[in-house]
């Protein structure tokens, strides 16, 4: 891949000509959405082209994949399953929607079914303290999650 640069600058180092990329980091996480979306994950290969991209350590990359909960090194189920776990949601009853959902797709938070159609996960506010508890189903947002509805919304993603 070629570098990329906001803001290019040419610099002599050491007597040779060097590109220098003081502004390129807010490029970063549109690249790594980008993969994400066409990926479904971002591999440890891909990780290491966008460090050579942007001129940057490969544990930049990383932190920044961890960092944020949308992004993920490893792959994850056809649908993923967010269930927000923010003060509200947590007062809200979201923890008996994540157990129904645990119990319904036979697996724990964070791992993915075998099928690898669902992936279970915690997430912080997605913007729906007023319905909760919230979930997120894809880039579906649902409020006032009850576990009498897990079945149901399992079963609207088949």
């Amino acid at each position: 891949m070629a570098k990329v640069c906001a803001v290019p600058k040419k610099i002599i180092k050491d007597g040779k000509e060097v590109m220098v990329c003081d502004e390129t980091r807010s490029r970063l996480l549109p690249v790594l959405q980008s993969i994400q979306d066409k990926e479904g994950y971002i591999s440890d290969k891909n990780m290491q082209e966008v460090a050579d991209m942007f001129g940057i350590h490969p544990v930049e990359v990383f932190s920044v994949i961890t960092f944020y909960s949308f992004l993920s090194e490893k792959k994850k189920g056809k649908h993923i399953i967010r269930v927000s776990n923010c003060v509200s949601n947590v007062m809200a009853g979201s923890e008996k929607v994540i157990n129904e959902f645990e119990k319904a797709l036979k697996i724990k938070t964070g791992q993915t079914t075998k099928d690898g159609k669902f992936t279970l996960e915690r997430t912080s506010c997605i913007g729906m303290c007023d319905e909760a508890p919230a979930v997120m189903v894809d880039d579906k947002l649902i409020g006032k999650v009850t576990p009498q509805k897990v079945k149901k919304i399992i079963q609207e993603q088949k």
